[in-house]
């Protein structure tokens, strides 16, 4: 009797293993995430999206008449992650620079080309896979620019370090906005907001 208690302990330590182990993912989800105002009365953004790892590759971007060429994978623009689309939910109407984006839920893509960086909020629906059907997208793949609801240019920084896991976030915000950032390998892509009047 003791040996099947220990033969169906051992069972189940080796079934949770496999099962931690099934669950392990190449490019796990994360999420950025502010709040414009105090805590009872101000307004959230947050960004759920894949971070990608490097795992020893460099210059993940490209360079020239290929920048973006890896990342986008034969897609039209970038998903700014992994996986299913990055989406971002805003509690609060956005300024960037002259477009409005309304509070909402979006997918957020990234145009990566030889002569500019552009921010695309888009109101394309996201899927949870390839196969899932519906007319949303998985990733970035038949995106399409009739949905676009922002566009703008990122102002790009390159570092003397290369972040190994693709990292979005918030930096210098207040009540009346902040900049948005997503950070990878040695670049630092940013764009800015405002809260709309």
């Amino acid at each position: 009797m003791r040996q099947l208690s220990i033969l169906a302990l051992l069972a189940g330590l080796l079934l949770s293993t496999d099962v931690a182990h099934a669950q392990k993912i190449a490019s796990p989800r994360g999420q950025a995430a502010t709040q414009l105002g105090d805590f009872e009365s101000g307004k959230w953004i947050v960004v759920d999206y894949g971070r990608p790892i490097l795992r020893g590759r460099t210059g993940i971007f490209g360079e020239g008449e290929t920048r973006g060429a890896t990342v986008t994978g034969g897609a039209p623009v970038w998903r700014a992650g992994a996986n299913k689309s990055t989406r971002l939910m805003t509690e609060a109407d956005l300024q960037f620079g002259d477009q409005t984006l309304p509070a909402g839920e979006y997918s957020l893509f990234v145009e990566l080309s030889q002569d500019a960086t552009t921010l695309i909020i888009s109101s394309h629906d996201a899927k949870e896979s390839g196969r899932e059907p519906g007319d949303g997208l998985w990733g970035s793949y038949n995106y399409t620019d009739d949905k676009d609801v922002v566009r703008t240019e990122m102002s790009v920084m390159q570092t003397d370090r290369a972040l190994d896991q693709f990292t979005i976030g918030f930096v210098d915000v207040t009540e009346t906005g902040g900049t948005l950032v997503l950070m990878w390998d040695t670049a630092a892509m940013a764009a800015s907001f405002t809260v709309a009047e």
